[in-house]
Order: C-alpha cells, then structure tokens, then sequence
C-alpha cells in the first residue's frame, strides 16, 4: 500500500497539477487535499506516528505560512501556496531546504523561458491553442505549479518518506 502510494498516486497528483496549471493556470483545492489523504494513508501503512509525523505535519504547515504570505503579497498563487504545503508534508524537513531551493531554480528556468517565449510573436500553429494564447500574454502570470512537481520528483527519493518506503 505504501508503495502504491508513493510510487503512483504522489507522482501522478503532482504531473496533473503541473499539466493544470499549465493549461488553465489554476491548481484544483482537491489536488492538495488528494496529496494529504494520500500521506495519511502512507503514514498509516508505513507506522508514522509521534514525532515523526508531527515533523511532516510542522513542514507541511511552516511551508503553507510562508507561502500564504507569499500569496496575500500577491507574488504566487493561491493554488501554488497550497500544493507546495501539502507537497511539504510529503517530503518532510529534511529535504524541505532542498526541494525548494530546486523548486526555486525551476521556478526561474521556467520565467526566464516564458518571458523569452513572450518577447517573440506566437507562431501560428500554437495560435489555435487556448492555453498558449493565454500563457503568451504578458498579463499572465507563470504556471508554477510546474517547479513545485520537477521540484518534488526530483527530492522525493532523498527523503525518509522515501526510505521509509523501501524498507516496508
């Protein structure tokens, strides 16, 4: 079950919230409430309780603090502040510095790539598409969402949510 859970259901929430938020700019609530019902049910399969989910738990919610003001300043978005907190839990303190530095530097591959892309005129075969229209203007914002899933695959299997797996 626990593997299940890691090795399937975390990855597959992260690559639709990264595809949604691409294509719609928006990052569904129920994303980020899948993300903690699936850590409960890894949590449970696995025997994490005391401390060591109150650590995944304390990520989860030092994370939604700083996103959240991050969000009321207006400088991400709501969705963003939100996957990125229950992400958190997921990877727990011990690799929060890191994932989010490498969220981070996504973040900032991918703004720099959109504002290139924006500063040329949007080829014709990309014109027929709702979401490259949408994503082309330069009063959109940047699909985040896609830093915080890269971000997360690519720590996840640093953690000891992840060492926990295997050894179950």
């Amino acid at each position: 079950m626990a593997s299940v859970t890691l090795l399937i259901v975390f990855p597959f929430l992260m690559a639709y919230a990264a595809a949604r938020d691409l294509l719609t700019m928006t990052i569904p609530n129920a994303v980020s409430l899948l993300l903690l019902l699936g850590f409960a049910a890894f949590a449970g399969a696995t025997g994490m309780w005391g401390w060591d989910l109150l650590s995944h738990l304390g990520a989860g919610a030092a994370t939604l603090v700083v996103t959240f003001s991050l969000f009321a300043l207006g400088k991400i978005g709501g969705g963003d502040a939100k996957l990125a907190a229950a992400t958190a839990v997921w990877i727990g303190f011990d690799q929060l510095a890191q994932y989010l530095v490498v969220a981070s530097l996504a973040g900032g591959a991918l703004s720099v790539a959109i504002l290139v892309a924006r500063a040329h005129p949007l080829p014709s075969l990309l014109g027929r598409l709702p979401f490259a229209i949408h994503l082309h203007d330069a009063k959109t914002g940047v699909p985040y969402g896609i830093a915080l899933c890269l971000g997360a695959l690519i720590v996840i299997p640093e953690t000891v949510t992840w060492a926990r797996m295997m050894a179950s």
